[in-house]
C-alpha cells in the first residue's frame, strides 16, 4: 500500500483545506481509532497542539472521531510533540496526536500519529490508515453505550517539566548562567522558560505571546536573527531556539553565532564517548548532516551513519540498531536513552550538562569541529515531478562532475513543504555557490514550463 496523505512527518498542509480540514480529521480518527482497537481494555488517546488557530477547529474534530469509534480522550494544553509522545507512553495510551506543522507558518497545520510506545508511525501503518479511511466497511462506530469520554489533563505540563529535568543528572544547576530562549510563540512558550528557570538560570524568554496567527514569524529556530541580536545585546552566555513545536532546536553562542544541529550532536557525541555512553560505536544522522561532523567523529572513535532525511528515518534506524544518539542539522536530535522522538529542549539541556562544568563560552565549548562549506537553497514548486526533467538532471551531472571526489549534491523534494531542496557542499565555496545557483535556476525553470 502506498501513502498519499502522509509525507515524511504526518499530514501537513494548509489549514481548511484537504487533506487539514474537520471533515478529514473526523474521518482520520475514526480509521486511526479502528486501527488502534485491539482488546477490550478502555482505550484512550492523547492530543496535543500546538497554539495555531486551526488548532481550534482540527481538536474537536479528531476528538469526536475518536470518541466516534468508543475511544477515551485525554485533551492537552499546548505542549511540544516530545510531551505528547512521552505521555502517550506515560499514560497507557493506545495511540497520541500532535496536532502542528512543526516549523510552517501559521496557515499551515497538521498531524503527527504515535503509536503505544510513544514512536512515530511506521510508512506501513500510516498507509493501513490511509485504506481505512476510503473503506466504508472499516469504520464501525460504536454503539451508544459503548462511546468514548473526553476529559483535559489538568497536570500534563508539570509533567512534562519533571521528564524533562530528569534526563540530565540531578545536580545540573544553571546558576550563574543568563540565558534568551525563543519558544517562536509555539508549544513551548510556557514550559521552556519554567525549566531552565527550575535549574537556577536567569532566563530572558522571546515569542512567548501566541495569539493564533504569530508561530515561528520571524522567530524560532528557522529564524534566529532575532535572538542572535537579543543574546548579544543582552550579554547573555546562550540562546536557545525552539521551533513552533519544540521537536528542534538551534542554539546561539554568546557572540550571536549559531549552533546547529551536527555541532550539537558532536558536543554530546564526545562527552557521551568519553563515558562510554555511545551504544554502538555510531551517531545516526542523515544526508544532510556536514561531512565536518563525520570527520570529527571519527577522530574519536565513533561512525556517522547517514539515513533518508526525517527524524522518523533517524529513529528508525536507532531502534533497528540499538543505537541511543541521533539527529538532524536543521536541530532534530534524538535520545534513545530517554525519548522517542526530537526534543529541542532535551538537546539544549543536554549539551548545558556537557558544557557547564568546562567554565567555557559557548563559543569555544559548542565548536567541536570546522564546518566543511555548505549552502543550501529551498525552491518552490507548483506540482509536477521537476526533478525527472532532462535539464534539471544534466545541470545536477554537471554540478557531481565539477566536485568530483571533493564535494557532493543533495537534490531531493522536502516531504513537508511544496519545495525542492538543493544542497552542495565541498572545499571550494566559491564552486558549490555557482553549483547551487546552476541547478535551482533550472528547477525554477522546470516548474514554470511544466
Amino acid at each position: 500500500m502506498t501513502r498519499r496523505l502522509f509525507g515524511t512527518d504526518g499530514i501537513r498542509g494548509t489549514a481548511n483545506r484537504e487533506p487539514v480540514t474537520a471533515m478529514t480529521m473526523l474521518r482520520l480518527a475514526m480509521a486511526a481509532g479502528a486501527h488502534f482497537t485491539r482488546g477490550a481494555h478502555r482505550h484512550r488517546v492523547v492530543i496535543g497542539k500546538d497554539t495555531r488557530l486551526s488548532g481550534y477547529m482540527l481538536e474537536p474534530a479528531l476528538t469526536a472521531g475518536f470518541v466516534a469509534m468508543g475511544m477515551d480522550v485525554i485533551l492537552l494544553s499546548p505542549l511540544p510533540t516530545p510531551a505528547v509522545a512521552m505521555l502517550t507512553r506515560s499514560l497507557r495510551a493506545d495511540l497520541g496526536v500532535m496536532i502542528s506543522a512543526s516549523h510552517n507558518p501559521y496557515e499551515d497545520n497538521g498531524i503527527k500519529l504515535f503509536g503505544p510506545d510513544g514512536y512515530k508511525l511506521s510508512d506501513a501503518a500510516e498507509a493501513t490508515i490511509e485504506a481505512r479511511m476510503a473503506d466504508e466497511k472499516a469504520l464501525v462506530p460504536a454503539v451508544p453505550a459503548a462511546l468514548g469520554r473526553a476529559q483535559r489533563l489538568e497536570d500534563a505540563r508539570g509533567r512534562y517539566t519533571e521528564f524533562v529535568k530528569s534526563s540530565v543528572a540531578k545536580g545540573l544547576s544553571l546558576d550563574g548562567l543568563k540565558i534568551v530562549v525563543d519558544c517562536a510563540n509555539g508549544a513551548a512558550y510556557k514550559v521552556a522558560p519554567t525549566v531552565l528557570w527550575e535549574l537556577g538560570a536567569e532566563v530572558v524568554p522571546m515569542a512567548v505571546s501566541p495569539d493564533g496567527f504569530n508561530i515561528n514569524q520571524d522567530c524560532g529556530a528557522t529564524s534566529t536573527d532575532a535572538i542572535a541580536r537579543r543574546v548579544v545585546d543582552e550579554k547573555a552566555d546562550l540562546g536557545i531556539a525552539l521551533d513552533g513545536d519544540a521537536d528542534r532546536v538551534i542554539l546561539i553562542d554568546e557572540k550571536g553565532a549559531t549552533i546547529n544541529g551536527d555541532q550539537i550532536l558532536a558536543v554530546i557525541a564526545g562527552a557521551w564517548a568519553k563515558a562510554g555512553r555511545i551504544k554502538g560505536d555510531r551517531v545516526i544522522a542523515t544526508a544532510m548532516s556536514n561531512l565536518g561532523l563525520e570527520q570529527y567523529l571519527a577522530t574519536i572513535g565513533l561512525q556517522l551513519e547517514r539515513v533518508a532525511v526525517g527524524d522518523r528515518y533517524v529513529v528508525e534506524r536507532m531502534r533497528e540498531g540499538g543505537f541511543n544518539l541521533g539527529g538532524e542539522q536543521s536541530g532534530h536530535v534524538v535520545f534513545g536513552d530517554f525519548g522517542t522522538t526530537g526534543d529541542g529542549l532535551m538537546a539544549a539541556l543536554q549539551v548545558l550538562a556537557v558544557t557547564v562544568p568546562m567554565k567555557q563560552p559557548a563559543s569555544v565549548a559548542c565548536r567541536r569541529f570546522t564546518a566543511m562549506p555548505q549552502r543550501l537553497e529551498s525552491i518552490r514548486v507548483d506540482g509536477g515531478d521537476v526533478l525527472a526533467r532532462p535539464v534539471v538532471q544534466r545541470a545536477i551531472r554537471d554540478g557531481e562532475a565539477a566536485l568530483g571526489s571533493k564535494g557532493r549534491i543533495l537534490v531531493r523534494k522536502s516531504g513537508t513543504e511544496p519545495v525542492v531542496r538543493v544542497m552542495v557542499e565541498g572545499e571550494d565555496e566559491a564552486l558549490i555557490g555557482k553549483i547551487v545557483d546552476s541547478v535551482s535556476a533550472e528547477i525554477r525553470a522546470a516548474g514554470k514550463a511544466a
